[in-house]
């Protein structure tokens, strides 16, 4: 698996991005948002049960990492026409501001090395990446444990200090200073 201090592999995959058909679907890659931050996280598959959870979970903070100068990037191993489905019979996703990665020939999981090695999906992986390409912050949850967007936020605001920041550090507060 890649981790903290590799380059984000390139990718070029299609997104979900509306309900309206006529532009529900968009291409993005790594180049895609300039200058920004990027979250992107994986969940294993459309039309179950944790992942809906998390997803939405971003979604409402959504707000607050756009605050940062940050994109979120959801995505899976589904294809764009099952991410509009899902979006559009499930009430916590129909609003999404955010895209939803469509991986569906493994490339970009497979690059990143978080496909689940039983059942082919991609791992309830998280990756913080900064406007550089550099990845600054990597996590994976067990398929049966949703992840928590909060922390994702908390862990961004350290990262963009570019200071030393104790355990548990919350924005505005005091950074570590060495001797």
């Amino acid at each position: 698996m890649l981790t903290v201090g590799d380059k984000f592999p390139a990718f070029n995959l299609k997104a979900t991005v509306s309900l309206d058909m006529k532009n529900a679907f968009t291409d993005l890659t790594e180049a895609s948002n300039p200058g920004k931050w990027k979250v992107v996280f994986f969940w294993p598959k459309d039309f179950t049960f944790i992942c809906p959870t998390e997803i939405a979970a971003f979604g409402k903070i959504n707000g607050e990492f756009n605050d940062r100068d940050a994109v979120v990037y959801g995505g899976s191993t589904d294809s764009e026409f099952v991410h509009h489905a899902w979006r559009t019979h499930h009430a916590d996703l129909k609003d999404l501001p955010f895209p939803m990665l469509a991986d569906i020939k493994r490339e970009l999981t497979s690059a990143l090395g978080i496909l689940d090695k039983n059942e082919g999906v991609a791992l309830r992986a998280t990756f913080i990446v900064d406007p550089e390409g550099i990845i600054r912050f990597a996590s994976v949850n067990d398929l049966s444990v949703g992840r928590n967007p909060a922390e994702v936020l908390r862990v961004l605001d350290a990262l963009q200090t570019d200071e030393l920041c104790p355990c548990n550090w919350q924005k505005g507060q005091d950074v570590l200073k060495a001797a």
